[in-house]
């Protein structure tokens, strides 16, 4: 199957994470390009939106090959078998993960206006992103909601992905949904037709329009001058 865009793929996101009768359920997605599927996802299951910011830990070698993720409250997947092929001290990978949460938070009070999340222990959390490679970020967002949110039932779902990342959403989610798992796997995209990047802006008109209240942004969020003036020109 090839998605047209993130809007569809969420649309047929939406149709079967409805067979699982989901209940009082909110849709913590990923930002960017997870928030398109995610809003989808909320729309068709009646669900309010927000967000879940983890950060890829890139090699200090090379930051675009990573060795894992965090989540803001220190929650991590890392890829211990690459840190040691890299040779990375514990010292120097504490200090990634520190810079990686003082950037999550100021994301999170990018995009919501707030870092806080309301009491989430007696709903669903369906954690949404527009596919998954590796799975590092999904997984450090799926530690931060066991162990922070502590929902009633954590579901990750995802349009693609490959069946060992799978295997790892398996043990840190109580249902896992994805539409398809092939094994000849490459990279998130060869599974849309557009997969064109999505802005800030984007995700920032996304949350303006939600009904949900908690989801619009805060005064000092985004709409905040000077954080608008330092970020608006460039990705956050």
């Amino acid at each position: 199957m090839i998605f047209k865009d993130r809007d569809e793929a969420g649309s047929y996101l939406a149709s079967e994470i409805k067979k699982l009768n989901p209940g009082d359920a909110v849709v913590l997605c990923i930002p960017r390009g997870g928030v398109v599927v995610g809003a989808r996802v909320a729309d068709e299951i009646g669900a309010p939106l927000d967000l879940v910011v983890p950060r890829k830990i890139g090699s200090p070698i090379n930051p675009e090959v990573a060795v894992g993720a965090v989540a803001q409250d220190g929650s991590t997947f890392i890829n211990r078998e690459m840190i040691s092929f890299l040779g990375i001290e514990d010292a120097v990978l504490e200090e990634m993960i520190e810079k990686e949460i003082r950037e999550i938070s100021r994301r999170m009070t990018g995009y919501r206006g707030s870092d806080q999340y309301p009491d989430f222990s007696d709903k669903t959390l369906v954690l949404v992103d527009d596919g998954a490679a590796t799975g590092y970020t999904m997984l450090a967002a799926a530690r931060f909601a066991g162990n922070t949110l502590r929902p009633d039932r954590l579901i990750i779902a995802v349009p693609v992905a490959p069946p060992e990342t799978l295997e790892l959403f398996k043990r840190e989610a109580h249902k896992v949904i994805c539409l398809q798992s092939p094994e000849e796997f490459y990279a998130v995209g060869q599974f849309y037709l557009d997969f064109s990047q999505t802005s800030d802006q984007e995700v920032l008109s996304i949350l303006k329009k939600r009904p949900d209240g908690r989801c619009r942004l805060a005064d000092g969020g985004i709409q905040n001058s000077e954080f608008r003036r330092q970020n608006c020109d460039r990705q956050l």
